[in-house]
């Protein structure tokens, strides 16, 4: 196990042959994390009560989980969250992506199988089932289940006004 400069970690266990990068923040308070064989943790991640990483899991830069398990490879390289979330073997989930788990009122899961690869910008919003080896298009909005295998795409369609000028300042 390697652990870099300025970590900050807490109920927590780290296996064998994981390296947890400079500047990460891990603390399970009293649920706990665990860190599994193989794992690349940061820089900069965060790590939160109930986060469970299985081996080889790869957690980059500014990275936040929450009360969820990655299973053996699955990989969330940077600018992203999952909460509440059971993620499969081999996902790939993209930069910027987020699970929407809160409503108001209650959390809820969302549910990433196997093989799923997850486009940048993408929220799924819980409680959501993203079937195995599905692909899911950079800058959706997932609101319902997606079948295995196949490619989901939700997002506005894209317009572009010809001639529009921006507000300009009123004079004082």
């Amino acid at each position: 196990m390697r652990i870099g400069a300025n970590c900050v970690i807490a109920n927590c266990v780290i296996a064998d042959n994981a390296v947890i990068h400079p500047f990460t923040h891990i603390d399970g308070e009293t649920a706990g994390v665990q860190v599994g064989d193989g794992a690349l943790v940061g820089p900069f991640a965060r790590l939160r009560p109930g986060a469970q990483l299985g081996a080889q899991v790869h957690i980059g830069n500014f990275v936040e989980i929450k009360n969820s398990s990655l299973a053996a490879g699955a990989k969330a390289n940077h600018l992203a969250y999952l909460g509440d979330a059971q993620v499969g073997e081999r996902v790939n989930y993209g930069a910027g992506s987020i699970t929407a788990n809160y409503d108001g009122a209650n959390k809820h899961r969302t549910v990433i199988e196997a093989d799923v690869h997850v486009g940048s910008n993408c929220v799924l919003v819980a409680p959501v089932t993203l079937g195995a080896g599905g692909t899911i298009g950079g800058g959706s909005t997932i609101t319902k289940d997606t079948a295995p295998g196949a490619l989901s795409v939700a997002r506005g369609k894209q317009l572009s006004i010809a001639n529009w000028s921006r507000p300009a300042k009123k004079a004082k």
